[in-house]
């Protein structure tokens, strides 16, 4: 391949970027500028103008999905061979090699999560502990271990760090210790070891120093803003006294202080090599001069080494929507009126599956996951078991792999149908969260095998075994046709033309526990990473009190200063969420209700239930038979709960039907009758006439 036209289409950054053949560049990237374009073709170019063989190439990044793309980007611009791994991955490739020269005896048993071992070593410093306490431990001993922390260094660390112990610190350091003697008893090797003990046999080896050196050449470590000191460490005796090196990244986006990272060493590369080449990547080809704009104010007041690093994005897509500010009385008036906000842009054109909503912390996520239901609005969330670590996903692809040389008369499509039928994948989806959780998972391979075939005629079994492996490897799932909620943490790396930022109040953004400057420091940048995940659409909501009724006590996050519009413009959409939100009892114990599914109930969810069985049964059946005719997923027609409501209450006309939460005017219109029929004991008449896309039920909003 002619290595000038590699560099075809590359802005003048980029350009400037990728003809930087040799070390040390430091490419400083913004959000949204095209940086995985800079490196694969910087890399391609060096590959094919002479100047490092392809092997000899190790790009480094933070998680297998993004390493997988880099390795696709690379084939694509004829440079197969390169080796694009994560810190890990490359590490256990080089540890098995060498361990029987370098230590010899049976390799270590790697566990991919310290959960159990930590428990088994609280357990023997007397200590039980909770699974969220368990977790908040074995966090802390991985950030220890991240930092070069030893455990009888562990309680002045965390002093000098201004970090606060999970629990008394003398028992994290008594746990650390026993869990380090526990793996080293049983032969156990956690992520953190792996690579301090690569790092090691690499320093205390020359000979292995000499081959490791002699096949890694040329390095490009990507987002490194996100580095710990464990991971420089193995860097660096890769590197050796060598400097042939690029690092990407952008301090501004630093969210994992918590887990050690740490973005200087980025801010930091120019005073450690005088003589890098530094290139600023500035213009932003994902998000519209609008999302720009608030991006850029989000860090006009940052503080801190990643200041006077701050990159001013300069907007390369046309106009789009202004940006929409909302204030609510209160949480739940925010969720309904998200819902039913994203439920008109899906009617509008937008795919649910380019709509996101963001929080701060995974607790929020129950009332949009039942805000979204009562909507009729499918959704998926991520930052939950990984797709392909799902037992029915593992039983899917173990069957789907075993067919693989089977016949290839019929369609790829159908024949994966018929395997995952056996499976649960109905013709409808079932009832029950679990167990559509489940039809959905099934039905994303199903999907994904209408993709392949769409993408290749004639595609195979085993092609379609061959996608799926290589999706495994690199963790990369199949895109679910639902609105994705998702932690702000959970969403780096990802985008959606539509995102909406939830509960910036002070507490939850910044969080009550970032109290140092360098904490609410890293609260903005999350901010920030929050509206930089958008294309075109964002929205910024905040409740002043938690439930209905309650005081209006909360303040809209300081982040949001010199961004939105003077008060006084918010005064219609405060009185639109006292519309929508009222106080609400539970009727058996007067009890004000938050929970949204407590709400629709009225009524607490461990109070006395009081409705009719056969009733529930009977709307159970009409709705998974509607359902099935319009071909839509039964909680679109209406929720559990919603039916269960329905139940309690037995409404004897349409306003006393309407006045369940979840059965809005639409809903009303559309299934009132049948509905009134079945609370009266008797046979609903034909309803539910499919709309003519086929598509109308599923975007009804209340």
């Amino acid at each position: 391949m002619d290595p000038d036209r590699i560099l075809d289409g590359l802005d003048p950054e980029q350009l400037e970027a990728a003809r930087a053949l040799r070390g040390p560049v430091c490419i400083l990237a913004g959000a949204g500028t095209g940086k995985t374009r800079a490196i694969t073709h910087r890399i391609a170019h060096a590959v094919h103008s002479g100047v490092v063989a392809e092997q000899q190439v190790l790009a480094v990044t933070f998680t297998v999905r993004a390493a997988g793309e880099m390795r696709g980007r690379l084939r694509a611009l004829g440079a197969p061979r390169v080796q694009a791994r994560t810190f890990h991955s490359a590490a256990v490739r080089q540890l098995s090699y060498f361990w029987p020269q370098a230590i010899g005896g049976p390799m270590p048993t790697l566990i991919e999560s310290k959960i159990q071992e930590v428990a088994r070593a609280a357990h023997s410093c007397g200590l039980q502990l909770d699974r969220a306490g368990l977790r908040d431990l074995a966090g802390e001993i991985e950030w220890s271990k991240a930092t070069q922390v030893r455990p009888a260094d562990y309680e002045a660390a965390i002093g000098k760090a201004g970090r606060t112990a999970p629990m008394p610190a003398h028992d994290v350091a008594r746990v650390y210790e026993a869990y380090e003697e526990q793996c080293r008893d049983r032969n156990l090797l956690d992520f953190e070891s792996l690579l301090e003990l690569t790092a090691g046999i690499i320093i205390e080896h020359p000979q292995i120093a000499d081959r490791v050196r002699d096949q890694y050449r040329y390095f490009v470590v990507d987002e490194f803003q996100d580095v710990n000191p464990l991971q420089k460490l193995l860097l660096d005796a890769w590197l050796g006294d060598r400097d042939d090196l690029c690092v990407v990244g952008d301090p501004n986006q630093t969210i994992y202080s918590f887990a050690g990272a740490t973005p200087s060493y980025l801010t930091g590369f120019s005073a450690a090599y005088p003589h890098a080449t530094v290139v600023r990547l500035v213009r932003d080809y994902r998000s519209t001069p609008q999302v720009v704009r608030v991006a850029n104010g989000a860090l006009r007041h940052v503080r801190g080494p990643a200041a006077e690093h701050r990159l001013e994005l300069v907007a390369q897509r046309p106009d789009g929507p202004d940006p929409v500010y909302t204030e609510y009385d209160d949480e739940p008036a925010e969720a309904t009126s998200v819902a039913r906000r994203i439920a008109a842009l899906i009617d509008s054109g937008v795919p649910a599956r380019e709509v996101a909503v963001l929080f701060r912390t995974n607790a929020q996520s129950a009332a949009y996951e039942q805000a979204l239901s009562d909507a009729g609005v499918a959704y998926t969330v991520r930052g939950a078991t990984r797709f392909f670590e799902r037992q029915e996903i593992k039983q899917a692809v173990h069957t789907l792999r075993g067919a693989r040389q089977g016949s290839d008369d019929e369609p790829l499509a159908r024949t994966v149908h018929h395997i995952l039928g056996p499976l649960g994948l109905t013709p409808q989806p079932p009832e029950g969260r679990q167990a559509r959780e489940r039809w959905e998972s099934l039905a994303a391979l199903a999907q994904l095998a209408e993709d392949v075939a769409a993408a290749r005629p004639g595609a195979t079994m085993a092609d379609f075994v061959d996608e799926l492996d290589a999706r495994v490897a690199t963790e990369h799932a199949p895109e679910y046709e639902g609105v994705t909620l998702a932690s702000l943490h959970s969403a780096k790396g990802l985008e959606w033309d539509a995102v909406f930022l939830v509960g910036l109040t002070e507490g939850l953004m910044p969080i009550v526990f970032a109290e140092t400057p360098e904490q609410i420091e890293e609260e903005r940048r999350l901010f920030y990473v929050g509206v930089t995940r958008a294309r075109e659409h964002l929205s910024l909501s905040w409740a002043l009190a938690r439930s209905p009724g309650g005081r209006r006590s909360r303040k809209p996050s300081r982040f949001l200063d010199g961004l939105r519009p003077a008060s006084p413009s918010l005064a219609s959409s405060r009185r639109d969420s006292r519309r929508q939100a009222k106080v609400v009892r539970c009727r058996i114990c007067g009890t004000t209700l938050t929970d949204a599914a407590e709400r629709k109930l009225a009524r607490c969810g461990d109070c006395p239930a009081d409705y009719d069985e056969a009733l529930l049964e009977r709307l159970k059946t009409w709705r998974r038979a509607s359902a099935e005719k319009q071909k839509v997923p039964a909680y679109v027609i209406f929720t559990d709960s919603t039916l269960q409501a329905i139940a309690e209450h037995v409404p004897d006309d349409l306003a006393q039907l309407s006045r369940i939460s979840g059965v809005g005017a639409v809903k009303l219109e559309r299934y009132g009758e049948a509905v009134l029929a079945l609370c009266a004991g008797r046979e609903p008449a034909d309803d539910g006439e499919e709309d003519p896309d086929g598509r109308a039920a599923q975007r009804q909003t209340d």
